[in-house]
């Protein structure tokens, strides 16, 4: 079964809002000793397409 693909676009702003927000919540799995891994990736890639516009 294919994965659903969703796109959508942001200004720099709320790009930077979305990763500053996504790193609040790995801070607070890492408080609480839960893994970060899927976040951590989620996070790659959104850096990774900020920096291929």
């Amino acid at each position: 079964m294919k994965e659903k693909t969703v796109k959508m676009k942001f200004t720099g702003f709320e790009c930077n809002l979305l990763i500053n927000g996504i790193f609040e919540w790995r801070n607070m799995l890492l408080e609480q000793g839960m893994p970060t891994e899927d976040v951590d990736v989620l996070i790659l890639k959104i850096i990774n397409k900020v920096e291929d516009k």
